[in-house]
C-alpha cells in the first residue's frame, strides 16, 4: 500500500540525521498530496529545525488537503524549536500519519491530540516497529537518563581479540573497520579502559567524512594516562573526558590544562563506578556511547548492567594458546545457568568478516 511505501521513505529520510542530532531522535518526514510527494525533510542536526518544518517548507505546492507522514509524534512544547504542532496547523495539512507515538511524557499523545483537536485526521501506528528500532537509542535515554551503551568488539573464530604477545592489528579486514568508523560516528560518545590506551595509543575518532568525532571517555581509575598519549594530546580537537577516582586536584589540572575534561566518581571494586558515571554522563547530554573497551571493562560494563545491546566482529581467523586475550574476563559466571543472555543475533557481512548484533536480555 502507498502509505507503507511513503513511511519508508520517511525513515529512509531520518537516517540521514544520524551521529548529527543527538540526543534528539532520528525524525523523518513526508508530505503526499493527490499521490504525489511535494515535501520531504528530516531532523538534520540538534538545534536546528525538526523534520516536519522542513518538510513544509520544502514543498513548492499548496499543502491544503495533504498528507504528512512523520516517523515520530509531532512535538507540542516549546523548546529549542517551536512546536510542530503549530506549523502543521498552521500550513494546511489535512490527515497526519504518525509511525509511533513519542516516549518523551513532555509529549507522549499530547501532539496527537492537539492536531485532532483542530480537526486534523490523525492515524498512529504504521511501520510501528521500524519506527520505534529508529528511536531506540532516544526512547532509552528519555526513559532513563542515562547513555544507551553498544559494547563492540572484534575476535577471532577462537575467540581472541590479541595474540598472547597482545598484538590485535589486525583482527578484521578494511570493510569491516570502516563500518566501525561509521559506527563511531553515528555515536554520541566512545569509551574504553586505561589499559587500552597504554596498549594501543588509539585515537579513537572516526575517519570518514560527513560524521562527527564522538566524545572519547577514558575509564582511568587512577589517573595514569600519559600525557604524551595520543588521547591528551589532541584533547583540545576532539573532546575527551576521563573519568577518573583520584581526587588530586594539582594532579587533575595538568590534563585539564592540556584541554581534556575530568570527571570524578567513587570507587567500585577498586575501579571507577560505572552506574554513576552513566548518571553523570546523562547529566552532560551524551546520550549513546560505543564501548571499545578490553576484557576487564567489559566484564565490569556487563556486571554493572550498562550494556543495552553488543556487536561483535568474527574474523576468519585462530590465533591459538592459552594466553590470547578473551573478549570478556573479569571473574565471569559460575554456571551456565547464570550467563547473560542475548536476543538472537542478526547477521551481517563485510568481506570475509561478519558483524553480530544482539540485544541485552534482562
Amino acid at each position: 500500500m502507498d502509505e507503507k511505501k511513503f513511511m519508508a521513505l520517511a525513515i529512509e529520510l531520518a537516517e540521514k540525521g544520524r551521529g548529527k542530532v543527538n540526543p534528539n531522535p532520528l525524525v523523518g518526514a513526508v508530505i503526499v498530496k493527490d499521490g504525489e510527494v511535494i515535501g520531504r525533510g528530516y531532523h538534520e542536526e540538534y538545534g536546528r529545525a525538526h523534520a516536519e518544518v522542513n518538510a513544509i517548507n520544502s514543498s513548492k505546492k499548496s499543502l491544503c488537503g495533504s498528507t504528512m507522514y512523520v516517523t515520530l509524534e509531532p512535538c507540542c512544547h516549546q523548546g529549542t524549536n517551536s512546536p510542530c504542532t503549530e506549523a502543521i496547523i498552521k500550513s494546511g495539512i489535512s490527515e497526519v500519519v504518525v509511525g509511533t507515538l513519542d516516549p518523551n511524557p513532555i509529549v507522549a499523545g499530547k501532539g496527537v491530540g492537539i492536531l485532532k483537536a483542530k480537526g486534523i485526521n490523525v492515524k498512529v501506528g504504521f511501520l510501528e516497529e521500524e519506527c520505534k528500532e529508529l528511536i531506540k537509542i532516544f526512547s532509552h535515554y528519555i526513559k532513563t537518563k542515562t547513555p544507551y551503551v553498544t559494547m563492540k568488539y572484534a575476535m577471532t573464530m577462537d575467540g581472541k581479540i590479541a595474540t598472547k604477545t597482545n598484538k590485535s592489528k589486525w583482527i578484521t579486514g578494511d570493510e569491516a573497520r570502516e563500518n566501525v568508523h561509521k559506527t563511531r560516528g553515528e555515536y554520541a560518545g566512545i569509551m574504553v579502559g586505561i589499559n587500552t590506551v597504554v596498549n594501543d595509543d588509539p585515537m579513537l575518532t572516526c575517519r570518514l567524512e560527513g560524521f562527527y568525532n564522538p566524545i572519547r571517555i577514558i575509564c582511568d581509575t587512577n589517573l595514569i594516562l600519559s600525557l604524551d598519549s595520543k588521547i591528551v594530546r589532541t584533547a583540545r580537537k576532539v573532546r575527551t573526558i576521563i573519568a577518573t577516582c583520584n581526587r588530586d586536584l594539582k594532579k587533575q589540572r595538568e590534563y585539564i590544562n592540556l584541554g581534556c575534561e575530568i570527571l570524578v566518581t567513587d570507587m567500585k571494586d577498586g575501579h571507577i563506578n560505572l552506574s554513576q558515571l552513566m548518571k553523570k554522563l546523562g547529566e552532560m547530554k551524551i546520550d549513546s556511547i560505543l564501548l571499545e573497551g578490553g576484557g576487564t571493562l567489559n566484564w565490569s560494563a556487563l556486571e554493572g548492567g550498562i550494556v543495552k545491546s553488543l556487536q561483535v566482529y568474527i574474523a576468519p581467523k585462530l590465533f591459538g594458546g592459552l594466553h590470547g586475550i578473551s573478549p570478556i574476563r573479569g571473574d565471569g559466571v559460575s554456571d551456565p545457568i547464570n550467563s547473560i543472555k542475548l536476543s538472537p543475533p542478526t547477521v551481517k557481512y563485510f568481506g570475509s568478516d561478519i558483524l553480530l548484533e544482539s540485544e541485552v536480555l534482562f
